[in-house]
């Protein structure tokens, strides 16, 4: 078989909001965008594409997918995802990983390299 992810795609009800988030997180570029949906490419192309998709209603209960973000600053990263916007939802100090939610309330994972 032979089959690759290229997109990883994110629900939002704010498209501009969101993907200045997630631009600001990840430093991926705006590749394209219309009125519902916004594709935001790795610069260095060598991470899988994420793109942004306006729906109309908000997020329920807990996602069924999330990312893992891989970072050698665990804390540093953590702050400076914190002061984008998003929410620290729950630590774990011991397993080198943070829960957190995006301004739309999507949760996503930090984790120490």
């Amino acid at each position: 078989m032979s089959i690759t992810i290229g997109n990883i795609c994110i629900d939002t009800n704010d498209l501009a909001g969101g993907t200045a988030f997630w631009q600001a997180v990840t430093g991926y570029k705006v590749a394209s965008s219309d009125e519902s949906t916004t594709y935001l490419e790795d610069p260095d192309k060598n991470g899988v594409g994420l793109s942004l998709q306006v729906v109309p209603e908000p997020r329920v209960g807990k996602n069924r997918l999330h990312l893992d973000l891989f970072t050698e600053d665990l804390a540093g990263e953590v702050a400076r995802i914190r002061a984008l916007g998003a929410v620290e939802v729950q630590r774990f100090d011991d397993g080198g990983w943070a829960v957190m939610a995006d301004t739309d309330g999507n949760q996503f994972c930090v984790v120490a390299a």
